[in-house]
């Protein structure tokens, strides 16, 4: 458990990550493991470094092929992350929608900076 002393921030946000349908992208159209990234920057910079979870909230698959899905945040700082996704094997996927959000401890205005 992540425990916080002064002000805390939520922020939410949602990203298409790719319509590879469209234009007969590698998620669409090619195989083996493949991945998109997304940087994502906050707003407001954190403290710290923030909890980040990402979940599909959309998302468009041909049903004649296996689903394999892999999404995550990665490279999380106080300014942003990265959204990845990941698939493999045969599977083929138009497009798809993430939705994220970010916890942490915020500047409060009574902190010193000290250097």
């Amino acid at each position: 458990m992540k425990r916080f002393n002064g002000p805390i921030g939520i922020e939410q946000g949602t990203k298409i990550l790719f319509s590879d349908f469209a234009h007969d992208g590698a998620m669409w159209s090619g195989s083996g493991p493949r991945e998109v990234r997304q940087r994502e920057r906050f707003k407001e910079a954190f403290a710290g470094l923030p909890v980040v979870t990402v979940g599909i909230s959309m998302w468009d698959m041909d049903h004649m092929t296996n689903s394999r899905v892999d999404i995550t945040a990665e490279n999380v700082t106080a300014k942003g992350f990265e959204i990845v996704f990941r698939t493999w094997g045969d599977t083929r996927i138009a497009r798809v929608r993430a939705d994220w959000l970010a916890i942490g401890k915020l500047r409060d205005e009574d902190d010193w900076d000290v250097t």
